[in-house]
Protein backbone atom coordinates (compact mmCIF):
# COMPACT_ATOMS: atom_id res chain seq x y z
CA UNK A 1 0.00 0.00 0.00
CA UNK A 2 1.58 3.33 -1.07
CA UNK A 3 1.82 6.41 1.11
CA UNK A 4 -0.82 8.34 -0.86
CA UNK A 5 -3.44 5.61 -0.33
CA UNK A 6 -2.63 5.36 3.39
CA UNK A 7 -2.92 9.12 3.86
CA UNK A 8 -6.25 9.12 1.98
CA UNK A 9 -7.61 6.39 4.25
CA UNK A 10 -6.45 8.24 7.37
CA UNK A 11 -8.10 11.40 6.08
CA UNK A 12 -11.34 9.53 5.39
CA UNK A 13 -11.25 8.00 8.89
CA UNK A 14 -10.72 11.40 10.49
CA UNK A 15 -13.57 12.85 8.42
CA UNK A 16 -15.90 10.05 9.55
CA UNK A 17 -14.82 10.61 13.16
CA UNK A 18 -15.41 14.36 12.95
CA UNK A 19 -18.86 13.88 11.43
CA UNK A 20 -19.89 11.03 13.70
CA UNK A 21 -23.46 11.53 14.84
CA UNK A 22 -24.29 12.67 18.36
CA UNK A 23 -26.30 9.54 19.09
CA UNK A 24 -23.66 7.25 17.59
CA UNK A 25 -21.32 8.25 20.42
CA UNK A 26 -23.64 6.83 23.06
CA UNK A 27 -22.77 3.58 24.81
CA UNK A 28 -25.12 1.01 26.33
CA UNK A 29 -25.12 2.64 29.78
CA UNK A 30 -26.10 5.97 28.19
CA UNK A 31 -29.19 4.40 26.63
CA UNK A 32 -30.10 2.46 29.78
CA UNK A 33 -29.88 5.71 31.75
CA UNK A 34 -32.05 7.51 29.18
CA UNK A 35 -34.70 4.78 29.29
CA UNK A 36 -34.78 4.76 33.10
CA UNK A 37 -35.01 8.56 33.24
CA UNK A 38 -37.83 8.57 30.68
CA UNK A 39 -39.68 5.82 32.55
CA UNK A 40 -39.32 7.60 35.89
CA UNK A 41 -40.38 10.95 34.47
CA UNK A 42 -43.43 9.54 32.70
CA UNK A 43 -44.45 7.58 35.81
CA UNK A 44 -44.27 10.77 37.88
CA UNK A 45 -46.28 12.60 35.23
CA UNK A 46 -49.01 9.96 35.06
CA UNK A 47 -49.14 9.58 38.84
CA UNK A 48 -49.18 13.24 39.84
CA UNK A 49 -50.22 15.31 36.81
CA UNK A 50 -53.68 15.77 38.32
CA UNK A 51 -52.06 17.84 41.08
CA UNK A 52 -50.03 20.01 38.66
CA UNK A 53 -50.89 23.07 36.64
CA UNK A 54 -49.82 23.37 33.01
CA UNK A 55 -46.54 25.10 33.91
CA UNK A 56 -45.51 22.42 36.39
CA UNK A 57 -46.29 19.75 33.82
CA UNK A 58 -44.07 21.58 31.37
CA UNK A 59 -41.23 21.77 33.88
CA UNK A 60 -41.45 18.03 34.60
CA UNK A 61 -41.55 17.02 30.93
CA UNK A 62 -38.70 19.41 30.08
CA UNK A 63 -36.61 18.03 32.94
CA UNK A 64 -36.54 14.55 31.36
CA UNK A 65 -34.47 15.44 28.24
CA UNK A 66 -32.49 17.99 30.27
CA UNK A 67 -31.33 15.36 32.79
CA UNK A 68 -30.46 12.92 29.99
CA UNK A 69 -28.53 15.58 28.08
CA UNK A 70 -26.53 16.62 31.16
CA UNK A 71 -25.71 13.01 32.03
CA UNK A 72 -24.62 12.31 28.47
CA UNK A 73 -22.48 15.44 28.48
CA UNK A 74 -20.82 14.58 31.80
CA UNK A 75 -21.08 10.87 32.33
CA UNK A 76 -20.39 10.70 36.10
CA UNK A 77 -23.85 12.21 36.50
CA UNK A 78 -25.40 8.95 35.29
CA UNK A 79 -24.30 6.97 38.34
CA UNK A 80 -24.94 9.91 40.67
CA UNK A 81 -28.49 10.39 39.38
CA UNK A 82 -29.37 6.70 39.60
CA UNK A 83 -27.92 6.33 43.11
CA UNK A 84 -29.67 9.46 44.36
CA UNK A 85 -32.95 8.28 42.85
CA UNK A 86 -32.55 4.81 44.35
CA UNK A 87 -31.71 5.93 47.88
CA UNK A 88 -34.34 8.69 47.79
CA UNK A 89 -36.99 6.14 46.86
CA UNK A 90 -35.72 3.84 49.61
CA UNK A 91 -36.16 6.65 52.13
CA UNK A 92 -39.60 7.56 50.81
CA UNK A 93 -40.80 3.95 50.91
CA UNK A 94 -39.44 3.56 54.46
CA UNK A 95 -41.76 6.33 55.66
CA UNK A 96 -44.87 4.39 54.60
CA UNK A 97 -46.78 7.65 54.74
CA UNK A 98 -45.96 8.28 58.42
CA UNK A 99 -43.57 11.09 59.33
CA UNK A 100 -43.09 9.66 62.83
CA UNK A 101 -41.12 6.76 61.33
CA UNK A 102 -38.19 9.15 60.93
CA UNK A 103 -37.34 8.39 64.58
CA UNK A 104 -38.28 4.71 64.47
CA UNK A 105 -36.66 3.24 61.35
CA UNK A 106 -32.88 2.80 61.54
CA UNK A 107 -32.14 3.85 57.94
CA UNK A 108 -34.30 6.94 58.23
CA UNK A 109 -33.09 8.00 61.65
CA UNK A 110 -29.38 7.77 60.87
CA UNK A 111 -29.05 8.12 57.09
CA UNK A 112 -32.02 8.84 54.85
CA UNK A 113 -34.33 11.30 56.59
CA UNK A 114 -33.72 14.77 55.22
CA UNK A 115 -32.05 16.10 58.35
CA UNK A 116 -29.81 13.03 58.73
CA UNK A 117 -28.74 13.13 55.09
CA UNK A 118 -27.98 16.87 55.25
CA UNK A 119 -25.95 16.42 58.44
CA UNK A 120 -23.98 13.69 56.64
CA UNK A 121 -23.49 16.14 53.79
CA UNK A 122 -22.10 18.69 56.24
CA UNK A 123 -19.63 16.28 57.85
CA UNK A 124 -18.50 14.93 54.48
CA UNK A 125 -17.85 18.38 53.03
CA UNK A 126 -15.70 19.23 56.06
CA UNK A 127 -13.83 15.94 55.63
CA UNK A 128 -13.38 16.56 51.91
CA UNK A 129 -11.92 20.00 52.59
CA UNK A 130 -9.53 18.51 55.14
CA UNK A 131 -8.26 15.81 52.78
CA UNK A 132 -7.78 18.30 49.94
CA UNK A 133 -5.61 20.45 52.22
CA UNK A 134 -3.69 17.47 53.55
CA UNK A 135 -3.03 16.51 49.96
CA UNK A 136 -1.76 20.02 49.28
CA UNK A 137 1.09 19.63 51.78
CA UNK A 138 1.71 15.88 52.00
CA UNK A 139 4.81 14.62 50.26
CA UNK A 140 4.44 11.40 48.31
CA UNK A 141 0.77 10.97 49.24
CA UNK A 142 -0.71 14.09 47.67
CA UNK A 143 -2.51 12.28 44.85
CA UNK A 144 -4.00 9.69 47.23
CA UNK A 145 -5.26 12.26 49.74
CA UNK A 146 -6.68 14.56 47.07
CA UNK A 147 -8.37 11.61 45.38
CA UNK A 148 -9.95 10.73 48.71
CA UNK A 149 -11.09 14.33 49.12
CA UNK A 150 -12.67 14.19 45.66
CA UNK A 151 -14.49 10.90 46.35
CA UNK A 152 -15.83 12.21 49.66
CA UNK A 153 -17.05 15.37 47.89
CA UNK A 154 -18.99 13.17 45.45
CA UNK A 155 -20.64 11.33 48.34
CA UNK A 156 -21.45 14.67 50.02
CA UNK A 157 -23.15 15.91 46.84
CA UNK A 158 -25.14 12.67 46.75
CA UNK A 159 -26.23 13.00 50.38
CA UNK A 160 -27.27 16.63 49.79
CA UNK A 161 -29.45 15.58 46.86
CA UNK A 162 -30.94 12.64 48.77
CA UNK A 163 -31.70 14.92 51.71
CA UNK A 164 -33.36 17.46 49.43
CA UNK A 165 -35.48 14.84 47.64
CA UNK A 166 -36.63 13.23 50.89
CA UNK A 167 -37.31 16.66 52.42
CA UNK A 168 -39.58 17.39 49.46
CA UNK A 169 -41.58 14.25 50.26
CA UNK A 170 -41.59 15.00 54.00
CA UNK A 171 -43.18 18.39 53.36
CA UNK A 172 -46.15 16.63 51.75
CA UNK A 173 -46.43 14.24 54.68
CA UNK A 174 -46.93 17.26 56.94
CA UNK A 175 -49.82 18.34 54.74
CA UNK A 176 -50.72 18.65 51.05
CA UNK A 177 -50.93 22.42 51.45
CA UNK A 178 -47.47 22.49 53.08
CA UNK A 179 -45.64 20.42 50.47
CA UNK A 180 -43.18 22.30 48.25
CA UNK A 181 -39.87 21.96 46.44
CA UNK A 182 -37.06 22.56 48.98
CA UNK A 183 -35.72 25.87 47.65
CA UNK A 184 -37.94 28.22 49.65
CA UNK A 185 -35.81 29.48 52.58
CA UNK A 186 -32.20 30.11 53.55
CA UNK A 187 -31.73 26.64 55.02
CA UNK A 188 -32.85 24.92 51.83
CA UNK A 189 -31.00 27.20 49.44
CA UNK A 190 -27.76 26.86 51.42
CA UNK A 191 -27.99 23.10 50.86
CA UNK A 192 -28.61 23.87 47.18
CA UNK A 193 -25.59 26.20 47.09
CA UNK A 194 -23.30 23.64 48.73
CA UNK A 195 -23.97 20.74 46.39
CA UNK A 196 -24.15 22.89 43.26
CA UNK A 197 -20.82 24.60 43.93
CA UNK A 198 -19.14 21.29 44.74
CA UNK A 199 -20.61 19.61 41.64
CA UNK A 200 -19.41 22.41 39.37
CA UNK A 201 -15.95 22.15 40.86
CA UNK A 202 -15.89 18.37 40.38
CA UNK A 203 -16.63 18.90 36.70
CA UNK A 204 -13.68 21.28 36.33
CA UNK A 205 -11.54 18.88 38.34
CA UNK A 206 -12.17 16.11 35.85
CA UNK A 207 -11.99 18.35 32.79
CA UNK A 208 -8.61 19.88 33.69
CA UNK A 209 -7.24 16.75 35.40
CA UNK A 210 -6.19 18.62 38.53
CA UNK A 211 -7.43 18.26 42.10
CA UNK A 212 -5.38 20.93 43.82
CA UNK A 213 -8.09 23.58 43.39
CA UNK A 214 -10.37 21.53 45.63
CA UNK A 215 -8.54 22.90 48.68
CA UNK A 216 -9.72 26.41 47.78
CA UNK A 217 -13.18 25.75 46.35
CA UNK A 218 -14.15 23.53 49.27
CA UNK A 219 -13.32 26.38 51.64
CA UNK A 220 -16.31 28.37 50.42
CA UNK A 221 -18.48 25.23 50.52
CA UNK A 222 -17.36 24.52 54.09
CA UNK A 223 -18.06 28.15 55.05
CA UNK A 224 -21.60 27.73 53.71
CA UNK A 225 -21.95 24.47 55.66
CA UNK A 226 -20.75 26.29 58.78
CA UNK A 227 -23.46 28.91 58.35
CA UNK A 228 -26.01 26.17 57.70
CA UNK A 229 -25.16 24.41 60.97
CA UNK A 230 -25.32 27.65 62.94
CA UNK A 231 -28.62 28.51 61.28
CA UNK A 232 -29.96 25.07 62.20
CA UNK A 233 -28.89 25.15 65.85
CA UNK A 234 -29.65 28.78 66.67
CA UNK A 235 -32.69 29.34 64.46
CA UNK A 236 -34.09 25.80 64.19
CA UNK A 237 -34.21 26.46 60.44
CA UNK A 238 -34.36 22.79 59.49
CA UNK A 239 -38.04 22.66 60.45
CA UNK A 240 -40.27 22.52 57.37
CA UNK A 241 -42.60 25.51 57.24
CA UNK A 242 -45.57 26.29 54.96
CA UNK A 243 -44.82 28.59 52.07
CA UNK A 244 -45.70 32.24 52.44
CA UNK A 245 -48.21 33.37 49.77
CA UNK A 246 -45.56 35.15 47.68
CA UNK A 247 -43.67 31.87 47.20
CA UNK A 248 -46.67 29.75 46.26
CA UNK A 249 -45.83 29.86 42.58
CA UNK A 250 -44.31 27.58 39.97
CA UNK A 251 -41.87 30.42 39.17
CA UNK A 252 -39.94 29.52 42.33
CA UNK A 253 -39.05 26.11 40.85
CA UNK A 254 -37.07 27.72 38.02
CA UNK A 255 -36.04 31.14 39.37
CA UNK A 256 -34.26 29.97 42.53
CA UNK A 257 -32.18 27.10 41.02
CA UNK A 258 -31.08 29.34 38.13
CA UNK A 259 -30.04 32.00 40.65
CA UNK A 260 -27.93 29.53 42.58
CA UNK A 261 -26.14 28.27 39.52
CA UNK A 262 -24.96 31.87 39.27
CA UNK A 263 -24.07 32.15 42.96
CA UNK A 264 -22.21 28.84 42.91
CA UNK A 265 -20.20 29.68 39.81
CA UNK A 266 -19.34 33.18 41.03
CA UNK A 267 -18.10 31.71 44.32
CA UNK A 268 -16.06 29.09 42.50
CA UNK A 269 -14.49 31.78 40.30
CA UNK A 270 -13.59 33.87 43.36
CA UNK A 271 -11.83 30.97 45.09
CA UNK A 272 -9.89 30.19 41.90
CA UNK A 273 -8.93 33.87 41.67
CA UNK A 274 -7.65 33.69 45.25
CA UNK A 275 -5.54 30.68 44.26
CA UNK A 276 -4.25 32.68 41.27
CA UNK A 277 -3.16 35.59 43.47
CA UNK A 278 -1.50 33.31 46.03
CA UNK A 279 0.43 31.51 43.29
CA UNK A 280 1.43 34.88 41.87
CA UNK A 281 2.76 36.17 45.21
CA UNK A 282 4.25 32.92 46.48
CA UNK A 283 7.80 34.22 46.48
CA UNK A 284 6.95 37.59 47.96
CA UNK A 285 8.67 37.97 51.35
CA UNK A 286 7.52 41.48 52.22
CA UNK A 287 4.52 40.88 54.47
CA UNK A 288 2.77 44.12 53.51
CA UNK A 289 2.78 43.01 49.86
CA UNK A 290 0.85 39.81 50.57
CA UNK A 291 -2.46 41.58 50.09
CA UNK A 292 -4.63 38.56 49.17
CA UNK A 293 -3.71 36.77 52.37
CA UNK A 294 -4.20 39.75 54.64
CA UNK A 295 -7.50 40.49 52.93
CA UNK A 296 -8.56 36.88 53.46
CA UNK A 297 -7.71 37.13 57.14
CA UNK A 298 -9.60 40.41 57.55
CA UNK A 299 -12.71 39.12 55.76
CA UNK A 300 -12.75 35.85 57.71
CA UNK A 301 -12.30 37.78 60.93
CA UNK A 302 -15.10 40.23 60.14
CA UNK A 303 -17.69 37.50 59.48
CA UNK A 304 -18.11 36.41 63.12
CA UNK A 305 -17.99 40.02 64.31
CA UNK A 306 -20.83 40.97 61.97
CA UNK A 307 -22.91 37.96 62.90
CA UNK A 308 -22.45 38.49 66.62
CA UNK A 309 -23.18 42.22 66.45
CA UNK A 310 -26.28 42.08 64.25
CA UNK A 311 -29.50 41.63 66.24
CA UNK A 312 -31.04 39.54 63.48
CA UNK A 313 -28.19 37.03 63.66
CA UNK A 314 -27.08 37.27 67.27
CA UNK A 315 -26.71 34.02 69.18
CA UNK A 316 -24.31 31.13 69.30
CA UNK A 317 -21.37 33.26 70.45
CA UNK A 318 -19.23 30.20 71.16
CA UNK A 319 -19.83 29.06 67.62
CA UNK A 320 -18.56 32.32 66.14
CA UNK A 321 -15.54 32.31 68.43
CA UNK A 322 -14.71 28.85 67.07
CA UNK A 323 -15.28 30.13 63.55
CA UNK A 324 -12.83 32.97 64.17
CA UNK A 325 -10.22 30.54 65.50
CA UNK A 326 -10.55 28.20 62.50
CA UNK A 327 -10.47 31.17 60.10
CA UNK A 328 -7.25 32.41 61.65
CA UNK A 329 -5.66 28.98 61.34
CA UNK A 330 -6.66 28.73 57.67
CA UNK A 331 -5.19 32.16 56.89
CA UNK A 332 -1.97 31.27 58.76
CA UNK A 333 -1.60 27.93 56.96
CA UNK A 334 -2.00 29.61 53.57
CA UNK A 335 0.43 32.37 54.53
CA UNK A 336 3.16 30.03 55.80
CA UNK A 337 2.65 27.38 53.13
CA UNK A 338 2.18 29.64 50.11
CA UNK A 339 5.27 28.37 48.27
CA UNK A 340 4.20 24.73 48.57
CA UNK A 341 0.66 25.70 47.56
CA UNK A 342 1.97 27.54 44.49
CA UNK A 343 3.90 24.43 43.41
CA UNK A 344 0.78 22.26 43.66
CA UNK A 345 -1.57 24.63 41.85
CA UNK A 346 -2.09 24.29 38.07
CA UNK A 347 -0.68 26.82 35.63
CA UNK A 348 -1.83 30.42 35.46
CA UNK A 349 -3.47 29.64 32.12
CA UNK A 350 -5.64 26.91 33.65
CA UNK A 351 -6.56 29.09 36.63
CA UNK A 352 -7.48 31.95 34.33
CA UNK A 353 -9.55 29.68 32.09
CA UNK A 354 -11.49 28.16 35.00
CA UNK A 355 -12.17 31.65 36.35
CA UNK A 356 -13.45 32.86 32.99
CA UNK A 357 -15.66 29.84 32.28
CA UNK A 358 -17.13 29.92 35.79
CA UNK A 359 -18.09 33.58 35.49
CA UNK A 360 -19.43 33.12 31.95
CA UNK A 361 -21.70 30.22 32.94
CA UNK A 362 -22.72 31.91 36.18
CA UNK A 363 -23.55 35.14 34.36
CA UNK A 364 -25.70 33.32 31.79
CA UNK A 365 -27.77 31.60 34.47
CA UNK A 366 -27.94 34.70 36.65
CA UNK A 367 -29.30 36.61 33.66
CA UNK A 368 -31.94 33.93 33.11
CA UNK A 369 -32.81 34.03 36.83
CA UNK A 370 -33.16 37.82 36.76
CA UNK A 371 -35.52 37.69 33.77
CA UNK A 372 -37.55 34.92 35.43
CA UNK A 373 -37.66 36.96 38.63
CA UNK A 374 -39.01 39.95 36.73
CA UNK A 375 -41.74 37.82 35.17
CA UNK A 376 -42.57 36.38 38.58
CA UNK A 377 -42.74 39.89 40.07
CA UNK A 378 -45.11 40.99 37.32
CA UNK A 379 -47.44 38.12 38.18
CA UNK A 380 -47.18 38.49 41.96
CA UNK A 381 -46.93 42.27 42.44
CA UNK A 382 -48.15 43.71 39.14
CA UNK A 383 -44.81 45.12 37.95
CA UNK A 384 -41.59 43.76 36.47
CA UNK A 385 -39.29 45.92 38.60
CA UNK A 386 -39.85 47.85 41.81
CA UNK A 387 -36.31 48.77 42.95
CA UNK A 388 -36.70 46.54 45.97
CA UNK A 389 -33.30 46.20 47.78
CA UNK A 390 -32.96 42.59 46.62
CA UNK A 391 -33.70 43.56 43.04
CA UNK A 392 -31.33 46.52 43.19
CA UNK A 393 -28.46 44.43 44.46
CA UNK A 394 -29.21 41.70 41.93
CA UNK A 395 -28.80 44.37 39.25
CA UNK A 396 -25.49 45.47 40.81
CA UNK A 397 -24.26 41.86 40.73
CA UNK A 398 -25.35 41.53 37.10
CA UNK A 399 -23.67 44.77 36.06
CA UNK A 400 -20.46 43.80 37.87
CA UNK A 401 -20.06 40.53 36.00
CA UNK A 402 -21.33 42.00 32.73
CA UNK A 403 -18.51 44.55 32.98
CA UNK A 404 -15.99 41.81 33.86
CA UNK A 405 -16.97 39.77 30.80
CA UNK A 406 -17.03 42.84 28.58
CA UNK A 407 -13.50 43.76 29.62
CA UNK A 408 -12.42 40.16 29.13
CA UNK A 409 -13.82 39.83 25.62
CA UNK A 410 -13.13 43.35 24.35
CA UNK A 411 -9.97 44.38 26.20
CA UNK A 412 -8.48 40.96 26.98
CA UNK A 413 -8.76 41.29 30.76
CA UNK A 414 -6.51 38.68 32.39
CA UNK A 415 -4.37 37.96 35.41
CA UNK A 416 -4.13 40.11 38.51
CA UNK A 417 -6.86 42.66 37.73
CA UNK A 418 -9.31 39.95 36.66
CA UNK A 419 -8.59 37.98 39.84
CA UNK A 420 -9.08 40.94 42.17
CA UNK A 421 -12.25 41.86 40.33
CA UNK A 422 -13.61 38.32 40.79
CA UNK A 423 -12.86 38.50 44.53
CA UNK A 424 -14.66 41.84 44.82
CA UNK A 425 -17.50 40.25 42.86
CA UNK A 426 -17.86 37.59 45.52
CA UNK A 427 -18.20 40.27 48.20
CA UNK A 428 -20.89 42.02 46.16
CA UNK A 429 -22.68 38.72 45.49
CA UNK A 430 -22.54 37.73 49.17
CA UNK A 431 -24.13 40.99 50.21
CA UNK A 432 -26.83 40.60 47.54
CA UNK A 433 -27.53 37.04 48.71
CA UNK A 434 -27.16 37.36 52.48
CA UNK A 435 -26.42 40.95 53.48
CA UNK A 436 -29.66 42.30 52.06
CA UNK A 437 -31.56 39.77 54.18
CA UNK A 438 -29.65 40.89 57.29
CA UNK A 439 -29.64 44.67 56.95
CA UNK A 440 -32.39 45.70 54.54
CA UNK A 441 -36.09 45.05 54.16
CA UNK A 442 -38.48 45.09 51.25
CA UNK A 443 -40.71 42.89 49.15
CA UNK A 444 -38.29 39.99 49.67
CA UNK A 445 -38.42 40.24 53.47
CA UNK A 446 -39.77 36.70 53.68
CA UNK A 447 -36.14 35.62 53.26
CA UNK A 448 -34.83 37.49 56.31
CA UNK A 449 -32.65 35.85 58.92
Amino acid sequence: MNTTTLNKRNTDANTISLHEGYFAKRNLFDWIFAVLTLAGGLYAFLQYSAFMDVYEKGILLSAIPAVVAMAWFWRPLRALTLLVAGFSLLGIVAYQGDLARAEQVFWLKYFLSSQSAILWMSVLFFMSTGFYWLGMFAKGQSATLESLGSKIAWVAVGMALIGSMVRWYESYLIGPDVGHIPVSNLYEVFVLFCWMTAAFYLYFEEHYQTRSLGAFVMLVVSAAVGFLLWYTVVRGAHEIQPLVPALQSWWMKVHVPANFVGYGMFSLAAMVSLAYLIKQQANENRWYKLTPLWLLGVVLGLVPIVFRATPATAGGSNYWEGYLLVSGLIAAVILLGRKRIAERLPSFEVLDDVMYKSIAVGFAFFTIATVLGALWAAEAWGGYWSWDPKETWALIVWLNYAAWLHMRLVKGLRGTVASWWALVGLAVTTFAFLGVNMFLSGLHSYGTL
